[in-house]
């Protein structure tokens, strides 16, 4: 389920306390005390066995006695009432439940009779165990915190009570409001996937927040948070980065978390901004709240320290600024109005003794300048002019701008606790938040800027599709060979068979099964030779003697061989032995060694890992992590994460070596993320890259025992399964494909032969051009409720149709809308490539599926009704069409 039934949080007229009493300080009174004095919009519900009275409450001793459905109901009851409780709102009629109680879990067996009780009414459950829910519109506090949340546009989503407390403190204090906040406590139904998806939609909300300890239904969950983080920014916190950490955070929310490295890519995936600390949470909340979104990272500073303006200009790196290179234009307007000896460049120091007269020209032209992106006004005490005046003439300013429509982000820096307090108020007001250092005013700038660019990762990342072929015959017979021999582990043969059958670069190598054979398998292999023991026994075959490198020929290599077999049995008596490894030996000057492999996660599945390899690997410790599937464009830039990468470039007399051969590694083990989720672990160490390109020197792979029952990524990759060649009913062939991130080119160039009246059919209105972002919504999809069918000509050069599938968050309902180019008109693509979409939609579990249609579009209402859509007018437009079919459930493929 997703957002299902959770509409009582946003709009709940009613609202029931079960085991709302009037008992001072227990559980049940605070919180109806808390609905009470927070003037709750609606009628309040009191169910207690024993009666009482309270103004404003309606008291019931049961359930069944409540005088109308509540649309939200509190309980506040013994753990071990609740699964009846649930049962009881349920045939009622309710259909959303906060439950508070602590107790509920796996072991006693209560969580999962709760879970029951609600299935078969679908009655949604936030919690238990948590602290509760607040929706400041509604007035409603159904919580048992003490400090009340004020309307606002934040929506904090938290897994612990506790730091809801801190943040409603710390918001109170600086008149921060809320759209909503949750306290999701075990998230037993309810999760931080579901309630991303409700307040992404909710134009109240103009920031999520997250505090997140582990996420449940991870694929939703990222799915969710990458929909939201299109629209507005998604922050989050994570708890657990230390190990002692992570392992308190098990034992406190019962779900088993990853690890951070891997939650940090995970959650930079879904275009979540990730802090450190509580303290930037509350800085990012608060600039995100009252600034606008920079066009980018070129910063203006006016000043009247020039000491306090370096500072700025030093903390710009770590925020991702730069200064911005004033214009020509705006030099000589300052220039006339300041002082001769002001700083003639940016950072603009007006001079210390500057009235408001000066910062407001300042401003004003820092404002009007194109190359500015954001502006911080610093304001250092003096004697000579009152913070509170200067603070006015920045606020008149700054409204003159944004009445013509210059919307940048301005930052005050009123440097020292008293002069920042004695203008807080009068900035805040107009929108200009205030810090009391350089530092704090350039970080907050750069929660702007990693919002900015974790939204453009989503939809201007650039993107490269290579479309490679790989031996996947030959993958699956070596797979399923070692788990024919019970092995879980392959051995070095069949590792590198594996890699090899993807296209990855090996060394020549030879499996000898005695000693005695060493000898003859060098004769196919040129020298010198390396040597390495085979034993599903021993992993790291260099730390236990089973590695002999440089030998010079057959006979040096047979020997190495019997002192590696005579020092193993005594070193390692239990190991057993399959014979030996011969390698030639790859000696390539200039080459750098790195590390490449798949992981798995428990929270997050496969993942994969790019490096400084070796056999210092762990030490030397310089890895980055990212969540397949990565196209080659990702690829290169997860390589540029890593320290290693600037050793890959050229430097001194070493030639750069083939960054490139590094990426189609990281796209073949992508693709084997895809193609085997029976893959646990691979590591190819080292992996030598130079000019030439890469080559894989040593892998271990490590398989399931028993085959997955389906793909355990949580990004979905495109179904290409679903790619088809077509025939339409007068004989038209074509082909048909899942979209591609890089197809928006494709897209753009189809568009161009799409008639004015078919854009304005496809986009319900006037569209001279399809612009970037309408393409980027069709290309850039995430598989798992959107996507895009691209239909070729017969040279699969041309686009000639397109057709949208997008499914809501809950999958039980998806909308359609198709565009056919203008010569393709009536010769029965549209027709073709709707029945199979819908075929599509209907293998996915989608119980119906619409089209929003203009009323004017007769071709498409007909051709609609000939398939068995409904046709209905739209209650809020007559001139608007809706068609609707359901659709029987998907056949077991």
């Amino acid at each position: 389920m997703s957002i299902r039934n959770l509409s009582p949080l946003s709009d709940a007229k009613s609202v029931a306390v079960i085991g709302g009493s009037a008992r001072p300080h227990s559980l049940g009174a605070i919180v109806l005390d808390n609905i009470v004095r927070g003037g709750f919009n609606g009628t309040i519900y009191a169910v207690n066995p024993h009666r009482f009275d309270q103004p404003g409450v309606g008291w019931c001793a049961t359930i069944a006695d409540l005088p109308e459905v509540p649309d939200l109901a509190v309980v506040a009851t013994p753990a071990e009432s609740v699964p009846g409780i649930i049962e009881q709102l349920g045939e009622k009629g309710t259909r959303c439940a906060i439950v508070l109680s602590a107790g509920l879990n796996q072991a006693n067996g209560l969580k999962q009779a709760m879970l029951d009780a609600a299935r078969s009414h679908c009655l949604r459950i936030v919690g238990p165990n948590c602290l509760g829910f607040v929706a400041p519109r509604l007035k409603l506090n159904a919580t048992f915190a003490r400090t009340k949340a004020s309307e606002g546009g934040l929506a904090l989503l938290s897994q612990s009570g506790a730091l809801v407390t801190a943040v409603l403190d710390w918001a109170q204090a600086r008149s921060i409001g809320f759209s909503a906040v949750a306290s999701v406590g075990d998230m037993a139904d309810v999760d931080l996937g579901d309630l991303i998806d409700l307040y992404a939609t909710d134009p109240a909300t103009k920031a999520i927040l997250l505090y997140v300890e582990g996420v449940t239904n991870t694929a939703k969950f990222m799915s969710a948070a990458a929909a939201a983080a299109r629209i507005k920014p998604v922050i989050a916190i994570k708890a657990g980065k230390s190990a002692a950490a992570a392992k308190a955070t098990m034992s406190h929310t019962g779900a088993l978390a990853g690890s951070y490295d891997v939650y940090r890519a995970a959650l930079k995936r879904a275009g979540i901004v990730l802090v450190e600390t509580l303290t930037e949470l509350f800085d990012a909340a608060e600039i995100l709240c009252l600034a606008a979104e920079p066009r980018g990272g070129r910063l203006g500073i006016v000043t009247n320290g020039g000491g306090a303006g370096i500072l700025a200009v030093d903390s710009l790196q770590g925020a991702g600024a730069i200064l911005a290179p004033l214009r020509a234009e705006t030099l000589g307007a300052l220039d006339g109005v300041l002082p001769s000896t002001w700083s003639h460049a940016n950072p603009v120091d007006v001079i210390g003794d500057a009235p408001p007269d000066r910062y407001r020209e300042a401003v004003s032209a820092l404002l009007r300048d194109e190359t500015v992106d954001g502006l911080i006004v610093m304001n250092c005490p003096t004697g000579q002019n009152e913070a509170s005046a200067i603070a006015e003439a920045v606020c008149e300013v700054v409204a003159i701008a944004r009445g013509a429509r210059i919307d940048k982000p301005v930052l005050g820096c009123w440097l020292g606790d008293s002069n920042a307090a004695a203008v807080e108020t009068l900035l805040l007001d107009a929108g200009i938040p205030v810090y009391t250092t350089p530092d704090d005013a350039v970080r907050a700038f750069g929660y702007l800027l990693a919002s900015r660019e974790a939204r453009l990762a989503l939809t201007d990342r650039p993107v490269e599709t290579r479309e490679r072929s790989f031996d996947t015959t030959e993958a699956k017979r070596i797979v399923a060979a070692a788990r024919a021999d019970k092995r879980e582990t392959l051995n070095q043969m069949e590792a590198q068979a594996l890699l090899a059958a993807y296209g990855i670069a090996v060394v020549p190598t030879r499996f000898a099964a005695a000693v005695e054979t060493v000898e003859d398998a060098c004769g196919w292999l040129k020298p010198p030779f390396a040597v390495k023991i085979s034993s599903p026994d021993i992993v790291h075959k260099s730390e236990a003697g089973g590695v002999v490198l440089g030998l010079h020929d057959r006979k040096a290599a047979a020997a190495a061989a019997c002192a590696m077999e005579t020092h193993i049995r005594s070193v390692h008596p239990e190991a057993r032995i399959d014979g030996y490894i011969v390698e030639e030996m790859v000696v390539r000057h200039n080459a750098r060694e790195m590390i490449a492999g798949i992981a798995t996660d428990p929270t997050f599945g496969p993942i994969l890992l790019v490096g400084t390899g070796g056999t210092a690997v762990e030490i030397i410790a310089d890895k980055a992590i990212a969540l397949p599937p990565l196209d080659h464009a990702q690829a290169l830039a997860l390589i540029s994460e890593t320290r290693m990468s600037k050793l890959l470039d050229a430097y001194r007399n070493v030639p750069a070596a083939k960054r490139e051969a590094v990426a189609d590694v990281l796209d073949a083990l992508s693709a084997m993320t895809v193609d085997f989720p029976d893959i646990v672990e691979l590591d190819i160490n080292p992996l030598l890259v130079d000019p030439d390109g890469a080559v894989a020197l040593d892998a271990r792979v490590r398989i399931t025992a028993q085959a997955p029952a389906g793909s355990n990524l949580v990004i979905r990759p495109a179904p290409m399964e679903w790619a088809s060649s077509l025939v339409t009913q007068s004989g038209l062939a074509f082909y048909v494909r899942p979209v591609r991130g890089d197809d928006e080119p494709l897209l753009a160039a189809f568009f161009e032969h799409v008639s004015p009246e078919d854009l304005r059919f496809r986009f319900l209105s006037t569209v001279a051009h399809v612009e970037h972002a309408r393409l980027a919504a069709m290309t850039r999809v995430d598989y798992r409720r959107t996507i895009t069918f691209l239909a070729f000509d017969a040279a699969r050069e041309n686009v000639i149709a397109t057709a949208m599938l997008a499914a809501d968050p809950d999958r039980t309902r998806a909308e359609v809308a198709l565009a056919t180019r203008a010569d393709m008109k009536g010769r029965g693509v549209s027709w073709t490539l709707l029945e199979y979409v819908l075929r599509y939609a209907k293998a996915e579990g989608i119980g119906s599926v619409e089209a929003i249609e203009c009323a004017d579009h007769e071709a498409a209402l007909r051709m609609e009704r000939e398939m068995g859509f409904a046709t209905v007018t739209d209650p809020d437009d007559p001139t608007v069409r809706i068609v609707r079919r359901a659709l029987a459930p998907a056949d077991a493929a």
